[in-house]
């Protein structure tokens, strides 16, 4: 994967081009969309145990309105949709909602999920043409999936992942391991074995200051390279495969070309330079970057009457004020996110 460290000149894109280019040249193709904020799991590293504030049903936007903004920024130039939440499968006919994008003209159409109710919903999505899947899961041991989830359901997830393999036309079967320091390093061969008796492609996320209660250390990042190393020691050697620039994730097959292996590494090696993604969260505000503090309301706009122009300046507005860069390794000049993960979308 080709990193950049910053771009290196700014340039302001003209609405007349209506493309989605922010302010250092960066092509937006590719929209993360929060259809609830709601969750099923209280996961440390995303949520507190208790008192989180949903919000109100009358804030959330509605099938036809998600349709609508994503229709718009397709044509603006992505090609790439991904529906996350909270917890996506929670919201009530969500095979409707992929039924309704998967005719538009993309790339991908994914789902991020627990997985924990993806035994009863894997073959509706498939139907309705979900075409790849992320599935959370940090763990492979009943103890400290409650310790990491608060909640019990490793079984009900180990289930949804098997029911996946079912539909082939979902693919690839992402895992996503948040990886924390003292908890996943005695894990990480578990996982890749994983990786090699199931066509499961393993995942390893460094653990990011998105924590609803704040109690992010950098301390508890265990890092890529890290754990790279422990499966090259107590394992296999791994080789590294092509990915496409914008790819957040280090892509790596075992020696023997058996299973797959990736890092995403956003505090020890930001992919700032080549961020194509933006986010809608569930009430309907767009966010440039996981740790914006500022955001861009379409919800009001679309309720109050406004063309489909008028949305489109919008985004092209929005995307044009990109951050650079998330400053996670900048000390002071870095500064957290105005939401939590589970409120944003992943």
């Amino acid at each position: 994967m080709t990193l950049l460290a910053e771009p290196p000149t700014a340039v302001t894109p003209t609405s007349s081009q209506r493309r989605l280019v922010d302010g250092y040249g960066r092509h937006i193709s590719d929209l993360r969309i929060s259809v609830t904020d709601r969750c099923n799991f209280r996961c440390v590293y995303c949520m507190p145990e208790e008192g989180m504030q949903w919000l109100k049903r009358e804030t959330i936007l509605s099938f036809d309105e998600i349709q609508r903004i994503t229709r718009i920024a397709v044509g603006l130039g992505v090609d790439e949709v991904r529906l996350t939440g909270g917890e996506p499968t929670l919201r009530p006919g969500l095979p409707d909602l992929v039924a309704r994008l998967a005719p538009l003209p993309l790339k991908s159409l994914s789902l991020t999920t627990n997985g924990f109710l993806l035994k009863q919903q894997a073959q509706p999505l498939a139907q309705a043409g979900l075409k790849r899947i992320n599935v959370s899961l940090d763990t492979l041991q009943h103890d400290r999936f409650h310790q990491i989830a608060r909640r019990r359901g490793l079984d009900e997830v180990l289930a949804g992942l098997e029911e996946l393999e079912r539909y082939p036309s979902i693919a690839p079967i992402k895992v996503n391991v948040v990886a924390m320091r003292d908890f996943t390093e005695t894990e990480v061969v578990a996982f890749a074995e994983l990786s090699r008796r199931k066509p499961y492609v393993i995942r390893f996320i460094e653990f990011m200051p998105l924590d609803a209660d704040g109690n992010w250390q950098r301390e508890r990042v265990l890092s890529g390279d890290e754990i790279k190393a422990i499966i090259e020691r107590d394992f296999m050697p791994l080789v590294r495969v092509p990915a496409e620039p914008s790819s957040t994730s280090r892509r790596y097959t075992f020696a023997d070309g058996i299973g797959e292996i990736g890092f995403i590494n956003p505090v020890s090696q930001p992919f700032c330079g080549s961020c194509n993604r933006i986010r809608l969260t569930a009430d309907g505000q767009l966010r440039t970057c996981l740790f914006s503090i500022d955001e861009w309301d379409l919800r009001g706009p679309l309720r109050s009457g406004a063309s489909d122009a008028d949305i489109a300046d919008i985004l092209l507005e929005a995307v044009s004020h990109k951050e650079l860069k998330h400053k996670i390794n900048e000390g002071e000049a870095f500064q957290r996110a105005s939401r939590s993960m589970s409120q944003i979308g992943g």
